[in-house]
């Protein structure tokens, strides 16, 4: 199947199936709700691992994004999304994805339902060049020094400022 046409759920606001749609459809202005997951891949450091975009993307090509970001497929949970995203972007196999939130991100042609999770990963990171063209850590001064500089995905500055700024030690005493 083409990567344009595959099929994606649709849901409401809570993430209960409403219908399904194409990549496409949910990529054309319609703002059909699809739900997505991102994954936060931090070090031991606190320092935040970002991939760049694939300039071939349909969405925000070449631009620094979240560690793993994918679209949930159909009769697919969060968490096994979570799990299938990491290991075909990253090469992640054995990690703990730790929930963070969901809310939804809506951009000028698109409107998604962000599950967003965090992990701590030390070993050996493995891009997939079709899907990321480059990765590495970052620290979030580093960060936050680039903000609304056309650096990064709006998706990933919308987690940022909503629950990453704060650095690795807040989202650790907040899973607890």
């Amino acid at each position: 199947m083409n990567r344009q046409e595959e099929i994606f759920p649709l849901v409401d606001a809570e993430g209960n199936i409403t219908g399904q749609a194409t990549r496409s459809q949910c990529h054309d202005g319609s703002k059909l709700l699809h739900p997505v997951i991102h994954l936060h891949v931090f070090n031991s450091e606190g320092e935040l691992f970002l991939q760049k975009r694939s300039y071939d993307k349909d969405i925000q090509p070449g631009k620094w994004d979240s560690s793993v970001g994918g679209h949930i497929d159909l009769n697919e949970s969060p968490a096994e999304a979570v799990m299938r995203e990491s290991r075909e972007e990253l090469g992640l196999l054995r990690f703990t994805p730790h929930y963070i939130t969901k809310y939804i991100i809506e951009t000028d042609v698109e409107r998604e339902l962000t599950y967003c999770y965090f992990t701590i990963y030390n070993d050996k990171i493995s891009i997939d060049n079709s899907e990321v063209i480059d990765g590495r850590f970052w620290t979030i001064e580093e960060i936050a020094l680039l903000l609304h500089k056309n650096v990064f995905t709006l998706n990933f500055e919308l987690d940022f400022e909503k629950f990453l700024k704060q650095g690795l030690n807040h989202l650790l005493q907040n899973t607890k």
